[in-house]
């Protein structure tokens, strides 16, 4: 397969398999750890209008998912990439940061679970795949840690 075809399916494929992981756990999320009673989290106006009786363990599953979602896609991405395997990593928690960004924006939340979401979760998590990708094949790509 040529470079740029395998590039452009490496960040389909990161994008696809981030947001599938990212929407599992958050569906699992509510069995785990339920949200307090009254609060419909089915829709955004309901989840904004119960954010108040959400307790810290609520944003648990939530920073999970980002962070997970995030990881995951970066992997994919970084395996399937011919090239630049970090850059592609990197981009995939791009994306990821773009998305975190604009649910802050429309959904309420406290401003530590926002700092630690955006400052945690995707960035240093595409960052970690894309150090095991090249840690991985043998050149961490001009990284050294």
């Amino acid at each position: 397969m040529k470079p740029i075809l395998r590039n452009i399916l490496a960040v389909v494929a990161g994008v696809v398999v981030g947001s599938v992981v990212n929407m599992s756990i958050i569906m699992l999320s509510g069995v785990v750890i339920p949200p307090p009673a009254g609060v419909d989290t089915t829709t955004a106006e309901g989840l904004s209008a119960g954010m108040h009786l959400f307790e810290p363990k609520h944003f648990l599953m939530p920073f999970l998912a980002h962070a997970l979602g995030t990881l995951v896609g970066a992997l994919v991405a970084a395996m399937v990439a011919a090239t630049h395997k970090m850059k592609f990593a990197l981009g995939i928690g791009v994306f990821f940061l773009v998305g975190g960004i604009a649910s802050v924006l429309m959904l309420p939340s406290p401003m530590w679970f926002t700092v630690l979401d955006l400052a945690g979760a995707y960035l240093p998590m595409a960052y970690l795949a894309g150090l095991l990708v090249t840690k991985r094949r043998g050149s961490a790509v001009g990284i050294t840690v």
